[in-house]
């Protein structure tokens, strides 16, 4: 749009277009002024867009950033999104490579607000009955490989920290306070743990999977019966993995923005 043209486009064309903008980071988060730009809108236009879109749970905030909300992932949809396909396709066989080395249950998830979404799963031999299912959903904060994600979004985790923290078990932490030190330290250390907090019997380790700009795009967990695996030991193995699919899905991630400027330019 040129300087000075009037835009004739409807408050809902404009909150229209600011969903449609997220493309590929729908899940990672965008600025407010990319946002801006990728849609032709002022940043204060922009901004007060995205505030009405936030309370009515179409986007939340990521950080300082925006990613779409929990409305627009439980819409009606396909089983699958473009950028949760890719997601799958680019980190299972990080996942194959995790089973092989540990023999363990292995979990490729996100996070969608304050819950992890399982996309993939593999069975270890030690079986011990867990909530995971492919598709399924449970609260971030009791789980391994949702406080590894979780622990990068200071604005999710003020939302989860004022609100309740049911026990699931008796060893989840319910605590406030001592769930945000947890989650400092996996946002230090790029690792979390979960020992029986949302299954008794069942311990977790967990890593992030990042974007080129740092916030977690999924991550990858190992977990196994207590007594039989000690998620402890499995810390820097899993934290090399998660780093090489954090490098491949960036790869992955470029080529498709390359592919796509090409067949826009055609």
């Amino acid at each position: 749009m040129t300087t000075g043209q009037r835009d004739s486009r409807t408050a809902v064309d404009k909150a229209l277009a600011l969903l449609r903008a997220f493309g590929d980071e729908a899940t990672t988060g965008v600025g407010v002024s990319e946002l801006a730009r990728r849609t032709e809108l002022s940043k204060s236009t922009a901004f007060r867009l995205l505030g009405i879109l936030e309370r009515n749970g179409a986007v939340e905030r990521a950080g300082s950033n925006y990613r779409l909300g929990p409305m627009i992932h439980d819409l009606p949809t396909p089983e699958s999104a473009p950028e949760i396909d890719m997601l799958r396709d680019v980190l299972t066989p990080f996942l194959s490579i995790l089973y092989e080395q540990s023999r363990q249950t292995v979990h490729l998830a996100v996070l969608q607000g304050s819950e992890v979404v399982y996309l993939n799963k593999l069975h270890g031999f030690h079986r011990v009955p867990s909530p995971s299912r492919i598709g399924g959903r449970v609260p971030a904060y009791c789980t391994g490989i949702g406080k590894a994600m979780l622990a990068y979004d200071p604005v999710l985790i003020d939302q989860v920290c004022s609100g309740e923290l049911p026990a699931i078990t008796p060893h989840t932490i319910t605590d406030p306070d001592k769930l945000r030190r947890q989650l400092a330290r996996v946002k230090e250390q790029g690792i979390a743990f979960d020992f029986e907090e949302v299954r008794r019997g069942l311990n977790c380790v967990a890593a992030p999977v990042m974007s080129p700009t740092h916030t977690p795009v999924a991550a990858l967990s190992i977990s196994g019966p207590v007594g039989k695996f000690d998620p402890r030991r499995w810390a820097t193995p899993l934290r090399q993995i998660s780093f090489e699919a954090s490098k491949v899905y960036a790869a992955q991630l470029r080529a498709r923005r390359q592919r796509a400027a090409v067949m826009k330019s055609a």
